[in-house]
């Protein structure tokens, strides 16, 4: 008669990591072909915008990020998550119809988008076992808008979200939205830039939350399966941070 172990599994941290260090260099992968779509960079995308869109971008991207918080936790209940493949292919399809009718659209539509990638965070905290109703996970969920964005062309961006933990006085929704906002905003930015584009408007705005949707998809496992590991593996986030840091070719924060 074989006899069941209570001992528990020996977790491979190496190849844990090796699928985590996968997973962010794919991350960027769709956003270059966006930027070849509209033939532009990142850096000049922001520039394109109207000023007073420009100096609102912040103040839209709290209001947008606090409607999101709320519907996509309220929503939880009645809208299972989804496959991937679907969550894509509707982030597309908003974005198509923002980019259709140029800026005014893409407007209306960014906190409608903002909703659907947080809920695709969501999905992919479940994923790694963790409690999407449970505050911390909801400000690790928002902690993940902080990544550089599928347009940067700034490497090391990408994995500075990880080590920069919310530092709050009190555990407010609404401090790590505003911690949060500031570099989220520069990212939709982009986004309502590469939709604006005349004639491109709604291939661009596919395409461009098609890689959104995909890019914080990707940031999520990055920064879920990290905390997962360090539970299941009793070894200190900080640590998995710079060794996954080693793993894909970037220095050590300072």
């Amino acid at each position: 008669m074989q006899i069941e172990s209570n001992l528990p599994s020996t977790i491979d941290v190496e190849a844990r990591l090796d699928q985590i260090a996968k997973r962010y260099k794919s991350a960027g992968g769709v956003g270059i072909n966006v930027l070849n779509v509209i033939g532009g960079s990142a850096e000049g995308l922001i520039d394109k915008l109207p000023s007073p869109v420009r100096s609102n971008l912040e103040s839209a991207t709290v209001k947008a990020l606090g409607q999101a918080m709320k519907a996509a936790t309220s929503t939880r209940s009645m809208v299972p998550d989804q496959k991937s493949w679907l969550n894509q292919a509707v982030s597309a399809a908003m974005g198509a119809a923002g980019g259709a009718g140029g800026l005014p659209t893409a407007l209306a539509e960014l906190p409608v988008t903002t909703t659907l990638l947080l809920r695709v965070i969501q999905g992919v905290a479940v994923e790694h076992g963790f409690d999407a109703h449970a505050e911390n996970v909801q400000f690790d969920c928002v902690q993940v808008f902080s990544a550089a964005g599928p347009l940067s062309e700034d490497d090391g961006a990408d994995l500075a979200f990880l080590s920069a933990r919310v530092a709050l006085s009190g555990r407010a929704m609404q401090a790590v939205i505003a911690k949060v906002a500031p570099r989220l905003a520069l990212v939709l930015g982009q986004k309502l830039a590469a939709q604006a584009v005349p004639v491109l408007g709604a291939v661009a705005g596919a395409a461009t939350n098609y890689a959104y949707t995909s890019y914080y998809e990707d940031m999520a496992h990055v920064h879920f399966g990290l905390r997962k590991l360090a539970i299941d593996a009793d070894v200190p986030h900080e640590e998995l941070v710079e060794r996954l840091r080693t793993k894909v070719g970037l220095r050590k924060i300072a």
